[in-house]
């Protein structure tokens, strides 16, 4: 088994460490050699190159799975269009006399605002701020790829990754609305989704598809915060109303509900955290 990975940060990271667990090559592309030495000293075959630049692709080896979970570095002189659409077409390129699944890490920002409604695979997209418009621009580069598998995930969250843990912890407000849908899936439960897409992907060699991922339990922002503070022993959250022009604003008029009907019903997983009640507990059990 031999397998590709462009993007080895917190979510991609945990599929690459599964696959070398279970006996794999796993080769990293990096653009920092510090970091190509961490990979290499972890165990990964590091590669140097850097997906906005197609120069740096060349003769990349022969694998038979490739995972583009490549995040976006702020601040950066790379658009993130360049980032996403044009490095996945750089990829692409390199790859294009091959015929492996390849995994495209998008986002349920490629939606449009849901006014607190479900969306899934059917629903028409429409993105609004600048990350969802580049991942849809990605994703439309495999419209014509046979055996491209395309999952949009929610907010990913994990040990090290909830945000505003500090500003309860010092009983500071929350600069976000307390009303409005969050979609969420643990990062342990995203990499278990990966590698059951992987399976499914190399079963449906023709096929090019679309899954949402997420946990199936919406919760309104204010509970999981509630929540949060609960686990740690902080003061009960308060809100204030964020800068209309800030992510925050912008990501809370999205107000949607994901489904992932599909993604349990194709893939046959299981997840370790079906709700955030569960998720948290694991991460915050000890008030760490």
């Amino acid at each position: 088994m031999r397998k590709l990975i462009f993007g080895c940060g917190y979510l991609g990271k945990r599929v690459a460490k599964q696959w070398l667990d279970a006996g794999a090559t796993v080769y990293v592309v990096t653009r920092s050699p510090g970091r190509a030495q961490e990979l290499c000293d972890e165990g990964f075959l590091p590669l140097i190159g850097d997906v906005a630049d197609a120069n740096t692709l060349h003769d990349l080896p022969a694998v038979d799975t490739v995972l583009f979970s490549v995040g976006y570095e702020r601040p950066s002189v790379q658009s993130i269009h360049s980032v996403y659409a044009g490095g996945l077409k750089n990829v692409l390129r390199a790859f294009s006399d091959s015929e492996q699944p390849l995994i495209y890490i998008s986002t349920t920002g490629v939606y449009g605002p849901a006014g607190g409604g479900w969306i899934d695979e059917t629903t028409p997209t429409n993105p609004q701020r600048e990350g969802g418009k580049a991942s849809l621009a990605a994703e439309q580069l495999l419209e014509q790829r046979p055996n491209s598998l395309i999952l949009r995930f929610s907010g990913i969250y994990g040990p090290n990754r909830i945000p505003y843990l500090e500003n309860l912890r010092e009983a500071k407000p929350i600069s976000a609305p307390s009303e409005g849908w969050l979609n969420l899936i643990h990062v342990e439960d995203g990499a278990k989704v990966v590698l059951a897409g992987e399976t499914w992907a190399h079963s449906q060699p023709e096929k090019q598809s679309v899954f949402c991922v997420s946990d199936g339990n919406p919760v309104i922002r204010s509970e999981y915060y509630h929540e949060v503070a609960r686990q740690i022993g902080a003061p009960i959250p308060t809100f204030t109303t964020p800068d209309p022009n800030s992510p925050a604003a912008a990501r809370a008029r999205s107000d949607k509900r994901v489904n992932n009907r599909k993604m349990i019903d194709s893939f046959h997983v299981e997840l370790n955290y079906p709700s955030y009640l569960q998720g948290l507990a694991a991460i915050l059990g000890s008030n760490p």
